[in-house]
């Protein structure tokens, strides 16, 4: 009896009924996989399986032999209409026109949710992301690893994962204070007093004006003089030196500065590092909002020391066995765990190292109760991946629950020449200027159009060009093509579903129809892998199927039937390349 080819996907359907067939040919190995690909050469079909390969060290024949016995056993079905063995086993199977173009239907009645994927089974996932200190502006390489982060969260949601996403600020500990010196040494020199300026101190404007505003609402209340801040403080080394010596004068002038800043400003110094830290803080939520990129939790370093989190975290850690003590310092043995070399979790002076929290970071995320926890991180973070899954396997907890994926750091071009983006110095392009610059459109797609583990150049003169060979610009040109032929044409596009698909039936119409059906695989293949880039190259290949048959063919035509049927293909196709680009944060004009 023939199967019916509207209860399910192509590929699901084709699934079942190899299955019919290899439970008759060889009942004993029905539990086999069955692995269905698309043929990199359409010529040798829709889907191919190497099911009978699989299948002959079991059943110790030869493989073409077991193909064709589970051809002559596949049920009969209008879902074929070729199936043909090739190679040593490979069984080829080409659908049935009718079969291909199914899928339009299916698109125009699921709508937002068509490609959607149950694969997660809605198990509880938490994606930490950006996490930049909260010390200046983010700049365009913490925009990457926020559009990876956003998209691959969107991505997750869409393939049936229960996302959290998550901003880790790191609000305690040495940058803070940085940063909180370098506002107040910009305080004081607005009033004239001058203290030399640390060269490894925050530079940035954004310094200035947060010291301007700590003046224009206090006055001089923390006002000290030149002698007093610098009582007892190291000299610095002569300008231009960068020996070791040297960097280590200058860290040492520096660390003593912030020593100087609290005791002078006793409990007023709490105010002035917390006033730094939360305009930095509300900067990078404004900027990240504005960049489409928003989160369900911010989660504060501070606030593991505040609960003694991170104390009982290293309390425990000793329990185990894992930790000794070396020059009054606390050791985590994190050699034993596959690390490079063992690591301090506590000083001699009985502060807490940034690793430790770290550890505490990840207890708290266990502690949770998520199913996965995926961290994102700068590629410079590879070496801290050993250190951190040793100290979750110390803490016996299951390692394999977390996975790190890495982002190399966008290099923004301009004019040729490559941008500086050291936050220290101030000299870098901030992500609120690029985006000014070329839009977010381009921001979110062309961080997405590589791996996030490869390096990317960031070309700004392809990103602002409104040409075919600018991607973004050439999908939402098909967005925006479809859109005015969809209005030009007038109808109830809510009665396209009864169109009569049979009429698509040229080469390039059933190429589309079959790249349409390829959507819900890509969401699953690029949910497995972590890599929303497969979705960018997935909707560049589909506008560029749509320009070829749009520039090939006169969608208007004359007669109702097979305009109505064109028209619903290319409805088809606006729905997927919105659902695709939503996923990657990018807009869908309706005009360009």
């Amino acid at each position: 009896m023939a199967q019916d080819v509207k209860s399910q996907d192509a590929k699901s359907q084709l699934a079942a009924l190899l299955q019919q067939a290899l439970s008759g040919v060889a009942p004993d190995a029905a539990e086999t996989p069955i692995h269905l690909e698309r043929p990199r050469d359409p010529t040798h079909g829709d889907f191919a399986t190497n099911l009978a390969m699989q299948l002959a060290k079991a059943l110790k024949r030869n493989p073409r032999d077991i193909a064709q016995q589970l051809l002559a056993a596949l049920p009969a079905s209008a879902l074929v209409s070729k199936a043909e063995i090739a190679g040593a086993g490979f069984i080829n199977f080409t659908l049935d026109a009718g079969a291909k173009t199914g899928v339009v239907k299916a698109v125009l009645a699921e709508g937002a949710n068509f490609g959607r994927s149950t694969q997660g089974g809605w198990q509880k996932v938490q994606v930490e992301f950006v996490s930049a200190n909260p010390t200046g502006p983010l700049h365009v390489g913490h925009g990457r690893g926020a559009a990876y982060g956003a998209s691959l969260s969107s991505l997750l949601t869409f393939a049936g994962w229960d996302v959290t996403r998550e901003y880790y600020v790191n609000d305690a500990g040495r940058q803070m204070d940085i940063l909180g010196l370098s506002t107040w040494l910009r305080y004081l020199d607005q009033h004239g007093v001058v203290v030399p300026f640390p060269p490894n101190a925050y530079q940035g404007d954004y310094v200035r004006e947060m010291a301007a505003q700590l003046r224009n609402a206090h006055g001089d209340k923390y006002l000290r003089t030149a002698d007093a801040v610098l009582a007892g403080t190291p000299g610095l080394p002569e300008a231009g030196r960068a020996d070791d010596e040297a960097k280590q004068q200058r860290e040492l002038h520096l660390d003593a500065l912030i020593a100087r800043a609290k005791e002078l400003l006793g409990p007023d110094w709490e105010y002035v590092h917390q006033h730094a830290l939360n305009e930095q803080l509300a900067d990078c939520r404004d900027d990240l909002k504005e960049f489409g990129v928003e989160f369900e939790v911010w989660y504060s370093e501070k606030a593991l020391y505040d609960t003694g989190l991170v104390a009982r975290c290293v309390d425990l850690l000793e329990k185990k066995g894992h930790l000794y003590v070396q020059n009054g310092a606390r050791w985590f043995k994190s050699t034993a765990f596959g690390d490079e070399k063992d690591r301090v979790v506590q000083r001699e002076n009985g502060l807490y190292t940034y690793f430790a929290s770290d550890i505490a970071y990840h207890l708290n995320k266990f502690e949770r109760g998520f199913d996965k926890v995926i961290n994102i991180w700068g590629a410079d973070h590879h070496g801290y991946i050993p250190r951190v899954t040793g100290a979750i396997k110390a803490l016996e907890l299951d390692s394999d629950k977390l996975q790190v994926a890495l982002v190399q750091f966008a290099v923004l071009y301009r004019n040729g020449q490559k941008a500086s983006m050291s936050t220290r110095s101030g000299e870098f392009v901030t992500l609120r200027e690029l985006r000014k610059e070329v839009g977010n459109d381009a921001c979110r797609f062309f961080y997405a159009l590589r791996k996030s583990d490869q390096h990317l150049d960031f070309d700004l003169d392809l990103a602002k060009s409104q040409t075919n060979e600018n991607p973004v610009y050439y999908i939402q040109y098909a967005h925006a093509r479809i859109c005015s032929v969809v209005n030009q044409w007038g109808g109830n596009v809510a009665e396209l579903g009864d169109a009569n698909l049979a009429l698509l039936n040229s080469p390039r119409e059933l190429a589309i129809a079959s790249k349409l059906t390829e959507f819900r695989d890509v969401i699953e293949a690029a949910a497995r892998d972590l890599a929303p880039h497969m979705i960018a190259f997935y909707l560049k290949d589909l506008a560029g199927e749509f320009h070829g048959w749009y520039n090939a063919e006169r969608m208007l035509v004359d007669d109702v039937a097979l305009r109505e049927a064109r028209v619903a293909l290319a409805t088809a196709i606006r729905q997927v390349i919105r659902n695709g680009l939503a996923i990657l944060g990018v807009s869908c004009p309706e005009s360009m």
